[in-house]
């Protein structure tokens, strides 16, 4: 991987990790349709980094990090990506029957430190590279790890499971209600996870699109309970962007004292 697309990957992460959401870029996954029948339909996809949800006004969301999930539980390939100036975008042909997953995985390790000189050192990479390219004894050594999604889900026909099971790896979602049929006007129940086991108080931001053409953000915020559950109402249909972050020290590199989490999911939400 190039260390320019690990600078932009990590910068999204970072983003999403450390600053409050309502003021941050926010990543992002748009599919053209998150519900669709057809034998062998296609949808196209937008990725970005932006200002306003979901328009394309700051940097493309590089698809490096890319996992696609079939229905079926297989890994499948894009068609037609490509990425440009302010996104990137990409094909998916739907040719399985049930609930795809759409994923972007930053995974990795940020490190600073004093060179001889006593100019700050700056890296970014991952566990392969960090044991060779960042000296174990360097002077003011800091280190942290970043484990963030970015995801969005799209059925073809009837919905399944399949691709909705968690990794066990880093902070995830759970849907206990299908994430393709959530209606205006109805409650929702997720649940959170962080390698697997419950996320419980946590804060979660929810964000309807279209932030552009009005004054406030209207988040909703809700917080997981004690086995990481939590529930919304959706107050009407449109496109949402739902976002929770935390941190801990339980990385695999003893070097690293913290670890970074992020979640982020783009959600339809249909009129009754």
């Amino acid at each position: 991987m190039k260390r320019s697309v690990l600078t932009a990957a990590f910068a999204a992460a970072t983003l999403l990790s450390l600053a409050p959401s309502a003021f941050a870029h926010k990543a992002w996954l748009l599919p053209s349709q998150t519900v669709i029948a057809g034998e062998s339909p296609w949808i196209s996809v937008d990725a970005a980094v932006s200002n306003d949800l979901f328009y394309l006004n700051h940097v493309p969301l590089r698809l490096d990090g890319l996992v696609i999930t079939a229905p079926d539980g297989s890994q499948v390939q894009p068609q037609n990506p490509a990425t440009g100036k302010f996104r990137s975008v990409f094909d998916l042909e739907l040719t399985q029957t049930g609930t795809y997953r759409l994923s972007v995985i930053n995974s990795g390790l940020m490190a600073s430190w004093k060179q001889a000189d006593g100019k700050p050192k700056r890296w970014r990479g991952d566990e392969a590279a960090f044991a060779t390219e960042v000296p174990k004894d360097a002077p003011e050594l800091q280190v942290s790890q970043q484990l963030g999604r970015v995801e969005t889900f799209v059925t073809n026909g009837a919905p399944n499971q399949t691709a909705l099971k968690p990794s066990g790896k880093g902070l995830e979602l759970v849907a206990v209600t299908h994430p393709n049929d959530l209606f205006a006007g109805e409650a929702a129940k997720f649940k959170l996870q962080i390698d697997g086991k419950p996320a419980a108080g946590l804060e979660v931001e929810i964000i309807r699109g279209a932030t552009r053409y009005r004054n406030s953000q209207d988040e909703i915020k809700v917080t997981t309970d004690a086995q990481g559950n939590f529930s919304v109402t959706w107050p009407e249909a449109g496109m949402y962007w739902l976002e929770a972050t935390t941190q801990d020290n339980k990385t695999s590199v003893k070097q690293a004292k913290q670890r970074r989490l992020s979640y982020v999911a783009t959600l339809e939400v249909l009129p009754q």
